[in-house]
């Protein structure tokens, strides 16, 4: 007898620790270093600082509903309402996101690109996948729409965790922007999880799963099934150009096929053949830019006052 309570006790105590590991994993994911993300950016060509600083552009600190500051550059060489923000994906800062907000530059728009928190230089201390993410970006939206005035014409673009929590935002809290572009998001992240944990480690995730729902309940506060984009997809009736590539083996093209299916209304799937996860843009940047000049033409630029 006490030998099974002993066993019992050590499979529980080992369950426990695998636990703690796995929901370290999650809050406390390691982050690229910064200095390789600007390296990276700039030896790719796309970043450059002298061109980038020579932009009317300001930084701002932005109050997030969690006590702490998230950091943010506006970027506004043009004399319009026209605004996108743009969403960066986990480990990744807002550097990262200065290649779409060139896109949007060259297209007319001035730009907002924030760190997420517990990124860059913003504060916060743990990762939640677009759980609090989403409410951060809310008060991203609620500041420059205070700052700006009402009658902004604005669109979010989001890449991986930066998409998912974009469409969180937008599906959960307020569809707040006139239009959305969700690069290779993952559609419910339990799945998510689910998928890596079998791909990586070849177990079955179930129990493992259980036990950490639990546990990042007790420490972080929120479940795993609250960070489902599919699931609130439906809600969301502005535009949303989704894209994704073919050949991404860690957020599978596949979700996002899931959530364009289950999007109603306005919308455009965009599958890039080259690149794998975040590398859409990178890979296919003339097609990228193309489909995103569709997607405008069809459902922003027509949507303006003649």
């Amino acid at each position: 007898m006490k030998k099974a309570i002993r066993v019992l006790f050590i499979l529980l105590f080992g369950w426990l620790a695998i636990g703690l590991y796995f929901t370290n994993r999650l809050m406390y994911m390691k982050k690229k270093d910064e200095d390789f993300i600007l390296t990276r950016e700039k030896e790719a060509g796309r970043f450059n600082p002298d061109e980038f600083e020579s932009l009317p552009r300001r930084i701002v600190d932005i109050p997030s509903p969690f006590g702490y500051n998230i950091k943010a550059w506006l970027v506004e060489p043009h004399k319009t309402n026209h605004y996108v923000i743009i969403s960066h994906g986990v480990t990744e800062t807002k550097i990262n996101s200065v290649k779409y907000a060139k896109l949007f530059l060259d297209r007319g728009f001035n730009t907002l690109l924030y760190d997420h928190r517990r990124h860059g230089e913003s504060g916060g201390k743990t990762t939640s996948f677009g759980h609090y993410e989403k409410f951060d970006l809310k008060a991203v939206v609620d500041w420059l729409k205070n700052e700006k005035g009402p009658d902004l014409l604005l669109g979010i673009h989001g890449e991986s965790m930066g998409a998912a929590t974009m469409l969180l935002y937008a599906g959960l809290l307020e569809d707040g922007a006139d239009f959305y572009i969700a690069d290779c998001p993952f559609s419910d992240f339990k799945e998510q999880i689910a998928y890596v944990i079998k791909r990586d480690f070849k177990v079955h995730p179930r129990l493992l799963l259980l036990i950490g729902d639990a546990l990042l309940r007790l420490r972080d506060k929120y479940s795993l099934r609250e960070v489902s984009p599919i699931s609130v997809i439906q809600n969301i009736q502005h535009p949303i150009l989704f894209i994704h590539s073919r050949k991404d083996d860690f957020i599978l093209p596949s979700m996002t096929n899931d959530l364009y299916e289950q999007k109603k209304g306005p919308k455009m799937l965009y599958i890039a053949e080259k690149g794998k996860h975040a590398q859409s843009f990178n890979e296919n940047k003339a097609d990228y830019e193309r489909v995103v000049d569709e997607f405008l033409k069809k459902y922003v630029y027509s949507a303006l006052p003649s």
